[in-house]
Parts: C-alpha cells; sequence; structure tokens
C-alpha cells in the first residue's frame, strides 16, 4: 500500500494547462449495453488527459441487489480496512461483501485496494433521519475520520470505478467490458491545481449522484464553507467534489429543478436578468440572494448523472466543450464530437448547446418526446 503522499503525481511534473476529457451515453428506454463503447470513446480523446486520473461511473450494473445501497471503498491500508468493516457492520446491516475484480494491468502500479460492500440501513437509524441522509453522513464519517479509508461511491445499483492512469487504463484494471448497465460516464484527467491521487479522479459521488468535470472551480473556498453548514466535509483534495455535493443538496434535499439548478450554478448575468419579465427578474434575483455561495466561478463543464438522468451544463460563456449526439434512445455527451461518432457514425443529430442551458436526457422518456434544448421540470 502506498500513502497518499506517495501517490501525488506519479511523473513528478510541474503544473499543466489543459482540458480533461468527459463522455457521457445514456439508452433513455433502460436497455442494459457494454462498456466497451465508452472506453473506446474516452480513450480516443487520451491526449486531453495526462494519466493522472481516469475514470467512470455505471448506473444498472448491480440489478440483483438493486435496493441495497453499494459503498465502492478505497483502502491505503490493512488497518483502514479492519477499522472500517467494524464501523459498517455497527452501523449498517452488511448483506454481503467482496474485493472489487481487476486484472493486471501494467499502467497501473501500486494500487489500493478496492472493495464494495452491499448495505441497507435497517434498523441502524434511529434518529428518524432518511436512509440517504444516514448514508451521507456516514460516508462523511468515514472519509474525514477513519484512516486510510475513502468511499468513492454510495448509490444503490450504480459504481464508481477510478484511479491513477488513462481512464482506458483504468477500464481495463477493474474490467469495465464485462458490466452491463444503461448509463455510462467516463473522465480522463489533467489535474492543472490538485494532485493525481485515487480519490482526486473522477467522477466524485455521493448517494446516486455522480460528477465529471473539465475545468477549474475557483470559487471552490466559498463553495466548500456554504456545503459545510448542511453536513458535507470535503476530503479528496479537488474542487469538483463540491459540485457533487452541491447537486445532492439542490436536486435531492431542496427538490429544486434542474433548470432553477442549472440558474443557481451557472446564473445569468446580470444584464440578461433585467431584460427578463418582472417575475423572472425576482426570482433569479432571490436565487442569487439564497445560493450566491453555490455560484460556480470559473471555466467548467459538467455531466452530472443519477438513477434516472444524465445533464449535460457549461458555463455562461461556454470556456469548455460539450457536444451532444442523439441516435433513437441513445443519448450522448461529450468534450469532442469525433469521440461520439466513433462508436455512433450515422447520428440523427448533434449540437453545441448554450453556455448555462442544461441538456437532460431521462430514463423512461422517448428522447423524441423530451425537450433535450431546454430543461424541463421534473413529472
Amino acid at each position: 500500500m502506498k500513502e497518499i503522499s506517495q501517490m501525488n503525481n506519479l511523473y513528478g511534473d510541474d503544473k499543466v494547462l489543459d482540458a480533461c476529457s468527459i463522455f457521457g451515453v445514456m439508452d433513455t428506454s433502460g436497455r442494459r449495453f457494454s462498456g466497451e463503447g465508452i472506453i473506446k470513446a474516452i480513450a480516443n480523446m487520451h491526449l486531453r488527459s495526462n494519466g493522472l486520473g481516469g475514470g467512470f461511473a455505471v448506473y444498472g450494473l448491480y440489478p440483483e441487489c438493486a435496493e441495497l445501497y453499494a459503498f465502492h471503498t478505497m483502502y491505503l491500508s490493512r488497518q483502514g480496512k479492519r477499522e472500517t468493516e467494524t464501523f459498517l457492520k455497527e452501523r449498517f446491516n452488511l448483506i454481503c461483501d467482496e474485493e472489487v475484480p481487476t486484472r493486471l494491468t501494467p499502467a497501473i502500479t501500486n494500487p489500493p485496494l478496492v472493495w464494495r460492500y452491499f448495505l441497507e440501513v435497517g434498523q441502524h437509524n434511529p434518529d428518524g433521519q432518511s436512509e440517504d441522509d444516514y448514508v451521507v453522513d456516514r460516508v462523511m464519517e468515514i472519509n474525514c475520520t477513519l484512516p486510510d479509508a475513502y468511499v468513492f461511491s454510495s448509490g444503490k445499483n450504480m459504481a464508481v470505478f477510478k484511479g491513477v492512469g488513462y481512464p482506458e487504463e483504468i477500464a481495463d484494471y477493474f474490467c469495465l467490458e464485462k458490466y452491463q448497465a444503461y448509463l455510462w460516464t467516463a473522465h480522463g484527467r489533467f489535474p492543472t491545481n490538485t494532485h493525481g491521487w485515487w480519490g482526486g479522479a473522477h467522477p466524485f459521488s455521493i448517494l446516486d449522484w455522480t460528477v465529471v468535470h473539465n475545468g477549474e472551480i475557483s470559487s471552490y473556498g466559498i463553495n466548500q464553507r456554504y456545503l459545510e453548514q448542511f453536513g458535507y466535509q470535503c476530503s479528496m483534495q479537488t474542487d469538483t467534489e463540491v459540485v457533487a455535493y452541491a447537486v445532492d443538496l439542490l436536486m435531492r434535499k431542496h427538490e429544486l429543478p434542474i433548470k432553477i439548478v442549472a440558474e443557481i450554478l451557472a446564473p445569468s448575468f446580470w444584464t440578461d436578468i433585467e431584460r427578463r419579465p418582472p417575475g423572472e427578474q425576482r426570482l433569479l434575483r432571490a436565487l442569487r440572494q439564497v445560493y450566491g455561495s453555490l455560484l460556480l466561478n470559473g471555466p467548467f463543464t459538467i455531466i452530472i448523472a443519477n438513477q434516472s438522468e444524465m445533464i449535460g451544463l457549461t458555463d455562461r460563456v461556454r470556456l469548455r466543450p460539450l457536444i451532444v449526439g442523439v441516435k433513437d434512445d441513445m443519448l450522448y455527451l461529450s468534450s469532442e464530437e469525433s469521440a461520439i461518432r466513433l462508436i455512433c457514425p450515422d447520428l440523427d443529430r448533434s449540437w453545441i448547446p448554450m453556455g448555462g442551458e442544461p441538456i437532460v436526457g431521462r430514463l423512461k422518456q422517448p428522447l423524441k418526446s423530451q425537450s433535450l434544448v431546454g430543461a424541463e421540470e421534473k413529472p
């Protein structure tokens, strides 16, 4: 096992400036498909990353355990594993667990131990919290207080696989071509301000939410302080972590629709707000007053996913690329159109969305009936 300090920046290079690669694909009919396509697509953008982080979020891969929370947990020491398993057994019903299958991959050196646990809350929540809130609190507790243990993902029927390496190397290491899922997202990392270590790779996740991100969140400090008021604690040493927690707070806890969430994370310019009808002006000003500390300052493109949706969003000036592609029931989001067309050359249509305009694909809703160009509120 390696210490975090030994895992940071394996190549000892100086700070570099470039763009990460992101990719997402969803079959809105719910049909599950292999990860081979997304692995090929993200590998096509190899030069956008530098080997200091790659990862995938996978939805629908555990149908036989769909009602259980699946914790994918990274350990830097055997002691960390022992203490974490004691913690889990005292606070959950542990249904089953196993090491996440891997294969020998020459490019992946000194990996941590990655284990998966299938859990139910059961009788372990005496304070009357919702089960999701209980799980969030326990994940924060593990990541911030237990030694050498980090929970990568904690949702139901989904999982995050990530680490230090190019994304295609991480996919090979975790045997991802063997999994079937209806929604996949992927990330190739080129860190510019934070360490390249296993916990800092994307996606970032809490419960069913995952986020992959290309850009730089310069408002990280104020975003973090705001989220800490609601019990979230940042421990992964990178700016993208705040986006995952912000999405959980706004969409799950505050039950806001994505159109409103987009106005919070990537708000309209004041000059544009002043041209809106009076009712919209009041709403947008109120959002700035209440949620101003969650504004994401800096260039970004993000893909947000949960059990039923895949969402693409850029900053208002669109300083990082996002391409949308549609073919029948398949929705594609990517940093580059070439990556989409590599695996789906005959798209029905493709386009570049406006800055700050969320692109939303929803499960069990035919794409032809969905307003992809503008976001709809949840039914």
